[in-house]
């Protein structure tokens, strides 16, 4: 099993492990035992997750001596709202649950980010640990603290910073999961290699069959690879003031997309359009060669990742969900563009024509 440390401004109740293997279900309920205890904990996941491992993972919790429960909830982005906020944390009431429960996370971004702004908020604070089983959370969501939940205006519109207290990411859990959502995952990594990691990219554009396939030894390579990038900036920016936002790449258009489709987009089709966008309009803004937002393009339609805009999307829409993002400032959006891959930075000055233009681009 490989270890990476969180480290935050040095505080211990912060600073936390990732660890990353395969068939580590046993050793991951032992380390919660010694290095987490707590009065009871609490399994929360959503209604698929729960049948395909929850129930294994509250078995081996009580195996171990430990009390602990199991809460579901329907899965999905529609349930990521103060609704299922308000429900789980009746449940954990009705429970007995109180300052010295930890919660545990069992899912994929939804699941983690539902969990971690409870765990954030419930008794005005209580230790939560994040066992992603997506891709999607495995190299991305579920480190760095992020927490939230959507409002009929957009995405992650509630939310805090609350870091977990440890993060266990078990590879077995890819091996049930459906095509798209691997592919999901595929769009996080496809965005560490586009802003950080130029021979992660080429690695990516040379394997993509055994990614595809999910070979067990390149798959932990990324994983590990993506989990020290972020660790790695999440250290120097834990509450992205500053560097930390080079990680919405793709994210700005792409939470757009996805709220203007009530969802019915992914999150990882939605990251790769976004991410397509920010190529091309870094090329006509002068910054990216077009050989290199055309490798990017080439790279996610390899991946199995939508390359167009839906037809049906209409522009005005689009550009009025951009202005409802998280991260503008005052009526600028800001974003992440590259300068060749591996070097983004990040622009607030997008001519509004300019995005209408590339919207409009992409959806022919």
């Amino acid at each position: 099993m490989r270890s990476i440390k969180v480290n935050l401004d040095k505080k211990c109740m912060s600073s936390y492990e990732i660890r990353i293997g395969k068939d580590i279900l046993d050793r991951m309920t032992l380390l919660i035992a010694k290095n987490h205890k707590a009065g009871r904990y609490v399994v929360i996941t959503d209604d698929c997750v729960g049948g395909l491992y929850g129930l294994k993972l509250l078995a081996g919790l009580k195996d171990i001596g430990l009390k602990a429960s199991l809460i579901e909830f329907p899965a999905g982005e529609a349930s990521k709202n103060i609704n299922t906020v308000l429900d789980i944390a009746g449940k954990l009431m009705e429970s007995g649950a109180d300052r010295e429960t930890c919660l545990i996370a069992l899912g994929g971004g939804v699941v983690g980010d539902i969990v971690g702004f409870i765990a954030s908020i419930f008794m005005r604070g209580v230790p939560y640990i994040q066992i992603p089983t997506t891709l999607v959370a495995q190299v991305d969501s579920s480190i760095g603290g992020k927490t939230g939940i959507d409002l009929p205006f957009g995405k992650n519109l509630l939310g805090a910073f609350y870091q977990p207290r440890a993060v266990f990411v078990n590879l077995n859990y890819l091996e049930t999961l459906p095509e798209k959502e691997f592919n999901n995952g595929l769009a996080e990594i496809i965005k560490y290699g586009a802003i950080d990691d130029e021979k992660m990219f080429r690695t990516l554009e040379s394997n993509m069959d055994a990614v595809k396939s999910k070979d067990q030894k390149l798959m932990l390579s990324l994983i590990e690879n993506c989990c020290q990038i972020k660790k790695s900036i999440v250290e120097i920016d834990e509450k992205e003031q500053g560097l930390r936002r080079i990680l919405n790449f793709g994210h700005t258009l792409g939470h757009s997309l996805e709220t203007i489709s009530k969802y019915t987009m992914t999150h990882g089709e939605g990251v790769a359009l976004g991410m397509i966008a920010a190529a091309r309009i870094s090329e006509k803004m002068g910054y990216l060669g077009d050989d290199e937002t055309e490798r990017i393009e080439a790279l996610i339609r390899g991946a199995g990742l939508p390359v167009k805009i839906p037809k049906s999307f209409d522009r005005d829409n689009i550009i009025t969900q951009l202005r409802m993002d998280k991260n503008k400032k005052g009526d600028i959006v800001h974003f992440v563009l590259l300068k060749k891959i591996g070097m983004p930075f990040i622009n607030g000055s997008i001519e509004p024509k300019l995005i209408s233009a590339i919207i409009e681009e992409m959806k022919k």
